[in-house]
């Protein structure tokens, strides 16, 4: 998961820093540093994929498809409540 992905995840199920932490059993701060591209735990990043996931997000990784575009995100709107 990159910095991005983290960004665009949380917008699309709609929740702030502090919710994704206490999801996550993280400090906000940590979500904030992901986000600046700062350098996390794997374990803490781990954690993190995880919780989004479990909200309904799934992580596309760049060139998924016919070999070309970035990283990105889907939404799963049942698991997300939509």
């Amino acid at each position: 998961m990159t910095p991005e992905q983290c960004k665009m995840a949380r917008a699309g199920i709609g929740l702030g820093v502090r919710e994704l932490a206490a999801l996550a059993g993280v400090a906000p701060g940590t979500i904030t540093r992901l986000e600046r591209g700062e350098s996390i735990y794997a374990r803490t990043l781990a954690a993190i994929q995880a919780a989004l996931e479990a909200a309904g997000v799934e992580f596309i990784p760049a060139g998924a498809y016919q070999g070309v575009g970035g990283p990105g995100v889907r939404i799963n709107s049942q698991k997300a409540g939509g």
